[in-house]
């Protein structure tokens, strides 16, 4: 397998979707090309960065006193 065969299959090597053949060609050139390895750790952080974007955690509400600081500073208008 060269890297750009390796590049093409990440997607389904991540969706579970490899035969067992393409699993061990995948696995065999991920053990020996280093660059392929930084690009499949590089991949794998993206994704995971990319849902926790989306997650529908509540973001926590300011102090209240931080509010109404920064309000104070920009004045009357702020309000």
């Amino acid at each position: 397998m060269i890297c750009r065969e390796f590049i093409e299959l990440v997607g389904a090597y991540f969706d579970g979707e490899l035969d067992a053949g393409a699993q061990d060609e995948f696995d065999a050139h991920l053990a020996c090309c280093v660059a392929c390895s930084l690009y499949l750790d590089s991949y794998e952080k993206t994704v995971e960065l990319g849902k926790a974007a989306f997650r529908d955690d509540p973001a926590e509400e300011p102090p209240e006193d931080l509010v109404q600081a920064i309000l104070n500073a920009k004045g009357p208008r702020a309000r």
